[in-house]
């Protein structure tokens, strides 16, 4: 069986970790041949081989409203389908993009469509958009979301039952990849004493520094909490939060630590006591963070936005969430846990289990595997075995 995945970038984001996973278990199975087409960070077209599938980057000039302007995506689709003749296209919304290449593609390519959030901020844009995307949805074989808030949750799929099969399948946590290095082991170390030398208490919140993310939020709060926060990740809004934390006095306790090495990346969540996802908007969706935070044991403070956030980091078992942009809640949260070893130890364990039963990545695979077979039918799953 042959798959395009189409997906905007291949980043470092979490939607774009999630379909490196997806694929890499997909090719690994052997009865996929999976193809990942992507905007490129430059104007340069590429492509390479790693983890068992062929990853292809058209040409791009960059984006507006988070639309990429790479005109050779069209034409790399058509390329490769020459080259693959493709069982199944498996798209990642929200991308306008993506639907326009995946429309050019032949009729008897079936469509699959994981949706990983609404679009939440071209209000504009959607109004215009929103009577096309209905139409492609609608004439996709199946959807599936991470969580079932992905549809309960969203205002622009169509309506239940007026298109194709909705499935859950929850993002896979790679737990084989976040196990202890020697880097993060030195930089565990670091970070233990520099909390001690702190007070002894430390958050952890990490993701690109942009408008949903709430940071500004959290800084705020820091006002209300005696601990220290490492705060990593670094986007356009960088200086405007290292602005407000002078503002609000407390730059002293927010450390700015920038873009976390894979490799340290465990050493960060270990030395922290909460993990924080502030996010105010419901373009946050599932928050893979939270994943690793609760596979390290870490209690999760996050925010009630109607998405998938909420079922991921489940209220007073695994973490505590609060009302979005509101400091005084925020902090309120993140104080009683930092006031309560044993609740702290009680919800990192309960979100490690959580994680090992829920989101295991074999699980992810088998499920997005079955999908397949029912959409393409037995002559692609035939023509995969021969």
């Amino acid at each position: 069986m042959r798959a395009l995945h189409l997906g905007k970038f291949d980043d470092v984001g979490g939607i774009e970790r999630h379909v490196r996973s997806l694929l890499r278990g997909l090719a690994a199975s052997g009865e996929v041949e999976p193809v990942n087409l992507v905007s490129n960070d430059s104007p340069r077209s590429d492509r390479h081989r790693e983890n068992g599938y062929l990853t292809v980057r058209a040409g791009c000039w960059g984006s507006i409203s988070s639309l990429a302007l790479s005109p050779t995506l069209p034409l790399a689709a058509l390329k490769l389908h020459r080259e693959y003749r493709f069982d199944l296209v498996h798209l990642h919304f929200p991308d306008p993009l993506g639907q326009f290449v995946a429309s050019l593609l032949p009729g008897g390519v079936r469509r699959v469509i994981s949706w990983h959030s609404d679009i939440v901020r071209q209000r504009w844009a959607m109004a215009l958009y929103q009577p096309l995307l209905t139409g492609f949805v609608r004439r996709a074989d199946a959807v599936v979301g991470a969580t079932p808030l992905h549809f309960s949750g969203s205002t622009q799929l169509p309506p239940q039952g007026s298109g194709p099969q909705r499935i859950v399948i929850p993002y896979g946590f790679e737990a084989g990849e976040f196990q202890p290095t020697a880097a993060s082991r030195a930089r565990l170390a670091a970070l233990r004493a520099e909390k001690q030398a702190s007070g002894g208490r430390a958050l952890f919140a990490l993701g690109r520094h942009v408008y949903y993310k709430g940071f500004d939020v959290l800084i705020r709060a820091m006002a209300s909490i005696d601990a220290v926060l490492w705060l990593g990740g670094t986007g356009p809004l960088t200086d405007q939060l290292e602005a407000i934390a002078r503002r609000e006095g407390v730059a002293g306790k927010v450390r700015f630590v920038g873009r976390v090495p894979d490799d340290e990346l465990v050493a960060w969540y270990e030395a922290a006591d909460v993990f924080v996802l502030p996010s105010v908007e419901r373009s946050e969706a599932f928050g893979l963070v939270q994943l690793e935070a609760m596979y390290c044991r870490r209690p999760v403070v996050s925010c009630r936005l109607g998405t998938g956030v909420e079922w991921v980091n489940q209220d007073g078992t695994t973490g505590l969430v609060v009302p979005p942009r509101d400091p005084v809640a925020l902090a309120a949260a993140i104080n009683r846990l930092l006031g309560d070893n044993a609740l702290r130890t009680a919800m990192g364990e309960a979100g490690r289990r959580r994680v090992d039963r829920d989101f295991s990545t074999d699980s992810m695979v088998r499920q997005m595997l079955a999908l397949y077979r029912e959409v393409c039918g037995e002559s692609a799953a035939a023509r995969a075995a021969a």
